[in-house]
């Protein structure tokens, strides 16, 4: 079959604010542009960030309390020069967004208002109500459309075109009707989100199945501290989707089944804004020791009664109405019942501090890239602080789309592409559509979910890893007997969500394999058998390589250490 190819100088796969970001700084400096989406890019799951964007900008902060935060908060294993650059940027990146029209909550002297967030010296958490993230995206969503980079929304990007070191495209095709195209380009940005769909209670949207990840380990590429995965203390009872750490920023406080506010066992300090792999625990420890609320026991109660209506309407309006629609219980009028939900992934595809994607710890691939959640620079390390992100993916966006144009400037030669590279991804949906097995979509996402969320959660153990990674084994094989209902070519779903789910049972495995590996507890990744971080062993970061049987191997590389020396973390 002869595929069309559409050629550019740069491709960008994902349209939340770092491929907007990119996007937009490359299409100001002269290069053609084009983006590829799975869904119109304002419902990229950037715009679901509710609580705020950190930057060090009162008279009481500094870039170093922000560095100071980051480091410790990811428990040492973030790099520190690219922790520095970010931090050091984030007060000229808030600046960036907001001369561009982005309208942020304001201080009664019309300085922007900035919220305390978990694990943090200050309050530096810049916000619009709790819709920041939508804010964000929507402003530079709007600016990139403004200089006329080229938005294809609806296409679904499965492959991967990458050889010798060297990316000349990717291989997709459009939702509407299945037509395969190759988009061949000089350079190629992954910007895809993250991975946490893999558990059960989750916070991400449908569309964020992390696809990227594995596309890229399919072709022996490694991917980076992927057993990092961050469960957030607080999603609404029963579905998971996200309470704002702002609820608790702004004063929220949790308590137990016997009405204890529980955190001071935990994080006398810090209290409810201690950091969120510390929170997480926490709760979950009650719930485990029986001390859990709501029809099953598995949730605690989040109290924000104490602010008043007035001051829930101003800084919680969103989730209020989130609260009220999927729960019934109105944060003004009574506790709400919140329990874990996986969140963020801090692990993802190895890039250096300009983007540059890696093939190992110390070598770098030409023309690919990639920024945002799915990316590893490793600015979070082992745990994200809140609001870390929406800089993360703002800044690094905008720096590794100028990173590019300036790689474009120096000479990256377009490798030409051919029809036969679309070869891997037309047999892939030619297996899916045509293969009359006995497997449902569904059901194996569900046994997945559910047991990535059981095994391979907030507690692990070497036996409920190594459980785990049995399960995985018997799922990848049952996938072979795969079976979908709609034939058809228009919009089909069905076999979009069975794409999806290979790649979910492909980076399942790295996550399973790389905290069996992990013998100590360090951030996200705690070990029951290993409670103590152990530094002398595993100050490192996982580098994990997949084969074509789907054999995982680990090597690590060095963790970027500066002027903060590993200590123990207490909040």
């Amino acid at each position: 079959m002869d595929l069309p190819i559409v050629t550019s100088d740069v491709v960008i796969v994902g349209s939340g604010l770092a491929g907007c970001a990119a996007a937009r700084e490359l299409k100001r400096r002269g290069k053609r542009v084009i983006v590829l989406t799975k869904l119109h890019p304002l419902r990229s799951h950037s715009g679901a960030a509710q609580g705020g964007v950190n930057a060090a900008l009162s008279e009481d902060d500094s870039v170093e309390l922000h560095m100071f935060d980051t480091i410790k908060g990811s428990d040492y294993l973030a790099d520190q020069d690219a922790v520095e650059l970010m931090c050091s940027k984030a007060p000229e990146t808030i600046r960036w967004i907001e001369h561009m029209g982005a309208a942020f909550s304001r201080r009664e002297d019309g300085r922007i208002a900035q919220r305390p967030f978990g694990g943090q010296s200050r309050p530096r958490a810049c916000f619009a109500k709790d819709r920041t993230g939508l804010t964000l995206l929507q402003t530079i969503f709007e600016q990139a459309q403004r200089v006329g980079v080229e938005f294809w929304d609806e296409w679904y990007v499965a492959d991967l075109l990458y050889e010798d070191g060297k990316a000349y495209g990717v291989v997709a095709y459009n939702l509407r009707d299945l037509q395969p195209t190759i988009f061949n380009a000089k350079a190629v940005m992954f910007a895809t989100g993250g991975y946490a769909r893999a558990f059960k209670i989750n916070s991400n949207a449908h569309a964020n199945t992390g696809d990227g990840l594995s596309i890229f380990a399919r072709h022996g590429l490694p991917l980076e501290d992927m057993e990092f995965v961050q469960f957030h203390p607080s999603g609404l009872a029963g579905s998971g989707i996200l309470i704002s750490e702002a609820a608790r920023g702004e004063g929220g406080k949790l308590y137990n089944a016997q009405g204890e506010r529980f955190m001071e066992r935990y994080a006398p300090e810090k209290m409810e804004l201690a950091p969120r792999d510390v929170v997480a625990r926490a709760i979950m420890n009650e719930i485990r020791e029986g001390r859990g609320v709501g029809p099953d026991k598995m949730a605690v109660y989040l109290d924000l009664t104490h602010l008043g209506e007035e001051k829930i309407m101003e800084r919680l309006p969103e989730l209020r109405d989130l609260a009220i629609t999927f729960l019934g219980q109105d944060m003004v009028k009574e506790p709400i019942m919140i329990t874990v939900t996986a969140h963020y992934s801090m692990g993802g595809i190895p890039v250096d501090i300009d983007g540059h994607v890696k093939r190992s710890p110390t070598t770098i691939t030409q023309g690919l890239y990639a920024a945002g959640e799915c990316a590893c620079v490793s600015v979070h390390g082992a745990n994200r602080l809140g609001a870390n992100s929406l800089l993360d993916a703002l800044f690094f966006g905008r720096h590794i789309g100028n990173t590019i144009a300036d790689d474009l400037d120096k000479g990256i030669e377009l490798r030409k592409a051919e029809a036969a590279d679309g070869k891997g991804m037309l047999e892939e949906i030619d297996f899916i559509m045509h293969n009359n097995g006995t497997e449902r979509t569904a059901t194996l996402r569900q046994e997945l979910q559910d047991s990535m969320f059981e095994n391979c959660g907030v507690f692990r153990t070497e036996a409920s890893l190594l459980k785990q990674r049995e399960i995985l084994a018997q799922l990848r094989e049952r996938f072979k007997q795969i079976r979908i209902d709609d034939k058809s070519k228009t919009f089909n779903t069905d076999l979009q969500e069975a794409i999806e789910l290979g790649h979910m049972l492909d980076y399942a495995a790295f996550i399973v394999e790389g905290a069996i590996a992990r013998k100590e507890s360090r951030g996200a990744h705690y070990r029951e058998d290993y409670p103590e971080r152990d530094d002398e062993n595993f100050l490192k970061h996982t580098y994990a390589y997949m084969d074509p049987e789907g054999n995982i191997s680990i090597e690590y590389g060095d963790v970027v250490l500066g002027k903060f020396q590993p200590q123990e973390r207490k909040y």
